[in-house]
């Protein structure tokens, strides 16, 4: 990492835990001109207010009076360029569209790893000082090429990200960070083996690629005109590996003649927000579907079973007295509902969907299926679930069927599995099967 480009710098470092603060404040006040410490978004926004030479904002986003986001977007307000680095320890994937929203740079995961702080840092900073090195080298860069291409080419060589110089016609200059990329000794010879930067870019709906240009114009101009939400863009490397980045884009001298174009790798930002995503599905105990994914893929199911008359069943089942169980081995007893969990899986097919529907419920969808059908599916499992032990104990379950009818909603057959279940329970039964 390149820390020298942090030792001009002024930092609005703002987080509600004071130990926290004070730590970080110390640490990082060793590697910066100055930490201005704030302890919530409301004393942030006074303090930056404060001062006009503040260069990055480090904020925490959950604070009391005023969050770190909020905060971000009063001061986008008035300054679209500072750059933002958040620290979080959030599951809920909505702050990372919030976060794309405001222009955040960079982020860093609490507890906080003070190396990945640092790189956060510098990677947040890295354009601004490029640009502000490249302002006073390359005054007048279309004259000047020549006599300024070495000192182009070593300042693009000290950046961490993947750097270019270009015009609309020729690439001018590129870092070693895009050679060693793409595995090549120079760019000739990536444009001997390549062809172009836009044929890198992966075919996938997800990222800008080839497949959706909209226009006749260079590709440069036409991702200049994206938000960085869409400005991303997937390329493999020379190992092989996937990689994911935002593409910056800097007309250097506001004549659309002249850009120096950056790829900024978040492959672990998209990791981070998939795997946000699976937590705000599953049930983190069992890693099944969990009750809101699951009223989204049922909605699609019944309107699938109505429009091709396919037949739709549900099974919902119980562990017996789990309560007991669980006042009695605490923690222990997730060990149940795991093993519990795999049984149905392992007994279910693969388009079938199975929910941690509630405490010690569990839920099997089973799209196509009659009756019959789905009475053989339940004992399957209830079979598999008699065999399962724990701690020398054996797991009781009740069970309820029901199916689609014509009239039938999303509230109405849950309403009547449920009963179902209920049934059973009252009754001692393994089974109660609902036809209508």
């Amino acid at each position: 990492m390149n820390k020298e480009i942090l030792k001009d710098i002024n930092v609005l470092y703002v987080e509600d835990e004071e130990e926290v603060r004070e730590f970080t404040t110390k640490t990082i006040n060793n590697i910066v001109n100055q930490v201005i410490p704030a302890k919530n978004g409301k004393d942030g926004l006074e303090k930056y207010y404060d001062n006009q030479d503040i260069n990055l904002i480090l904020t925490d986003i959950n604070m009391p009076k005023m969050g770190g986001l909020e905060m971000c977007k009063e001061i986008r307000k008035t300054n679209k360029e500072i750059p933002i680095v958040i620290t979080t320890a959030h599951s809920d994937p909505d702050f990372l569209k919030e976060a794309i929203d405001v222009n955040v740079s960079s982020y860093a995961m609490k507890p906080i790893d003070l190396y990945h702080l640092i790189d956060s840092m510098i990677k947040a900073v890295e354009p601004i000082f490029l640009k502000k090195r490249l302002d006073t080298i390359t005054k007048n860069l279309e004259n000047r090429v020549d006599e300024i291409s070495k000192q182009t080419k070593l300042l693009l060589d000290a950046q961490d990200n993947i750097v270019f110089l270009t015009s609309l016609t020729e690439i001018i200059e590129v870092n070693n960070k895009f050679l060693e990329f793409f595995g090549v000794k120079s760019y000739v010879e990536f444009l001997e083996k390549k062809k172009s930067i836009i044929d890198q870019f992966k075919v996938d709906k997800r990222f800008f690629n080839k497949a959706i240009l909209q226009s006749n114009n260079h590709w440069l101009l036409d991702i200049q005109k994206l938000t960085e939400a869409d400005r991303v863009v997937k390329m493999e490397n020379a190992k092989g590996e996937d990689k994911i980045f935002i593409v910056n884009i800097d007309d250097y001298e506001h004549k659309k003649e002249h850009f120096v174009v950056s790829f900024t790798d978040i492959t672990s930002l998209k990791e981070k927000a998939n795997l946000l995503e699976y937590q705000a599905s599953h049930d983190q105990t069992t890693g099944l579907f969990n009750r809101e994914k699951f009223n989204d893929i049922f909605s699609k199911e019944i309107k699938r079973d109505k429009r091709y008359e396919n037949e739709l069943t549900i099974i919902i089942f119980n562990i017996d007295k789990f309560i007991d169980l669980q006042e009695e081995y605490g923690k222990q007893s997730d060990e149940v509902l795991r093993s519990i969990a795999q049984i149905v899986m392992d007994n279910v097919r693969e388009h079938d969907i199975v929910v941690r529907w509630a405490f010690e419920e569990f839920l099997v969808l089973l799209p196509q299926t009659n009756f019959q059908g789905a009475k053989r599916v339940c004992e399957k499992i209830r079979a598999a679930i008699k065999e399962y032990k724990f701690q020398n104990m054996k797991i009781v379950t009740n069970f309820g069927i029901s199916r689609l009818e014509k009239d039938d909603d999303d509230i109405s057959i849950l309403k009547r599995v449920e009963e179902s279940l209920e049934q059973a329970k009252r009754r001692r039964e393994d089974l109660v099967i609902t036809k209508n």
